[in-house]
């Protein structure tokens, strides 16, 4: 018989690999929009999110909870300041994804995701004074030394992926320090950025494919279910990462740039060079090891 906690991991296994696929099949959904500008695809997700966040908050019953944060942040400039930051950094995440993969640079953008945690685990080091192990600092230096010899040998320097490596990395950084779900986070931090967004779609948008334009309903569709798909993973994410070991969730993270990967290859035939092809060996051996390292740390406490 299987006890209740098998069952909570196994659901937390199922709901966090869901959200991973679900993240790695996006360049699907973004290439269904390569005719509207990233500017206004991102502008119009930020919206439609924090509009399906707020029906979330009501389903899942945390209205008051998040009234109480917001008032709690107007009270602390500090608290806010770092959630204002958290919003911009998410931005400018979700930003430079769309334009990878609305530019033909979902090779890259899947790099960017695979170094991501080893990028955490640098910003940790520095802003967290966290230590790294043997293995780890390994790790981390093939990784480097991947980046390096493309940039030298090829002059290829993935701006891409670092953008979206650092951009995610510190916000899950700044993050890692609020006490509040990801639905009212989320919630708040596209609330922040809504008056952004709307004054870029009224005011500096030159060329609107969809915004103020009264034959766009099926293009408007596809922008508003954005918001949908924007929150459907990260609240499974949520779900399942709160049932499982971090170590689970960090090898179960590679779902999506390898989904990312492969569509990149095979759907829509990208370039893999020579230079690519370096850099991802040295990433992989990188996260071989990684990946190794956290296990191991997981059998010593176990076993303690």
């Amino acid at each position: 018989m299987v006890s209740l906690n098998e069952q909570q991991q196994s659901k937390g296994v199922l709901y966090t690999a869901a959200s991973f696929t679900l993240w790695g099949l996006f360049p699907l959904y973004w290439k269904l929009m390569e005719h509207i500008s990233s500017g206004e695809i991102l502008a119009h997700r930020i919206l439609w999110s924090f509009v399906f966040m707020c029906g979330i908050l009501l389903y899942l019953k945390q209205v008051r909870p998040a009234m109480q944060t917001v008032k709690g942040l107007m009270m602390d400039g500090k608290a806010l300041f770092s959630l204002l930051l958290s919003a911009i950094l998410i931005s400018v995440n979700w930003y430079v994804y769309i334009w990878a993969v609305n530019h033909h640079l979902m090779l890259e953008a899947s790099l960017g995701y695979y170094i991501n945690p080893l990028v955490s685990v640098l910003l940790g080091i520095l802003f967290l004074k966290e230590r790294l192990n043997k293995m780890q600092t390994i790790a981390i230096l093939i990784a480097a030394a991947g980046v390096i010899i493309s940039t030298v040998q090829y002059g290829s320097f993935p701006v891409v992926a670092f953008l979206l490596a650092f951009s995610f990395g510190f916000y899950g950084l700044i993050k890692k320090r609020m006490r509040f779900t990801s639905a009212i986070g989320l919630t708040i931090e596209t609330l922040l950025l809504a008056p952004a967004a709307l004054v870029y779609l009224f005011f500096f948008l030159k060329e609107p494919v969809v915004t103020m334009n009264p034959n766009s309903f099926g293009s408007l569709g596809l922008l508003f279910f954005a918001g949908v798909f924007t929150a459907v993973p990260l609240l499974l994410f949520s779900e399942g990462a709160k049932r499982i070991p971090l170590y689970q969730v960090g090898i179960l993270q590679y779902i999506a740039p390898t989904i990312t990967l492969f569509l990149g290859l095979f759907v829509y035939h990208e370039h893999l060079s020579a230079a690519k092809i370096v850099t991802f060996l040295c990433i992989w051996v990188a996260i071989l090891l990684f990946t190794t390292s956290q296990l191991r740390i997981k059998k010593t406490a176990d076993s303690h």
